[in-house]
């Protein structure tokens, strides 16, 4: 973890939603941001650190607006699909409005921290923002992750990473992933793994086709 943290703080993979600080007026869902984040949390889990890049929409909404929620998920599926692409809510993902920030909680996350910024360090190309959770709430408990899930959530982070690692690379850990999913995984863990599959070998063709 960088920059250095407490020894007993520790990087939580979840789901954050954000809204953007421009278009106040329209369809909730049209200013809505949905992506994977994984900050740094202290063990109360009252302090979050987050490092987006500033390209990512996650960045420019918190600096925005200095609002966000955190959801801790079981849903293995929504997470590798949210890393490679764009979710939306709908019946599958229902959401509901927050309580003590300007925001969306996914309905399906087994618990949430309403959260406010307190500081964006943003000299370098990744960024530090800072938050302090203002509510939160447990809505389910959590199912927990087996070694499929756990393989899904690692073959989502490496495709978010093609552009420091290569398509090669990334596929060659998707195949080892692969054995463990065969072993352990659900339905939901296999099509997870498929369709990561398939981004990154459309990823590079693309690249291929650009040489």
């Amino acid at each position: 973890m960088k920059p250095p943290y407490p020894p007993d703080w520790m990087i939580i993979e979840g789901m954050m939603t954000t809204m953007s600080p421009l278009a106040t007026d329209g369809p909730t869902d049209h200013r809505l941001n949905i992506a994977p984040m994984g900050p740094v949390v202290d063990p109360t889990f009252h302090h979050f650190v987050f490092r987006p890049f500033k390209t990512s929409t996650t960045y420019r909404n918190l600096k925005g607006t200095g609002e966000g929620v955190f959801h801790i998920m079981d849903d293995a599926l929504l997470i590798a699909r949210a890393a490679v692409g764009t979710v939306a809510p709908g019946p599958d993902m229902p959401i509901m409005p927050s309580h003590r920030v300007r925001g969306v909680v996914l309905a399906n996350a087994c618990r949430y921290y309403e959260l406010k910024v307190t500081g964006v360090e943003d000299h370098e190309e990744r960024t530090t923002i800072r938050a302090v959770a203002v509510g939160r709430e447990t809505l389910r408990d959590f199912v927990g992750f087996n070694r499929a899930r756990h393989a899904v959530l690692e073959a989502a982070i490496m495709a978010t990473r093609l552009h420091l690692t290569g398509a090669a690379a990334v596929l060659a850990e998707i195949t080892r992933l692969r054995v463990i999913v065969d072993k352990t995984g659900t339905d939901a863990e296999h099509l997870a793994m498929d369709e990561l599959q398939k981004y990154v070998e459309a990823h590079s063709k693309r690249a291929g086709d650009e040489k």
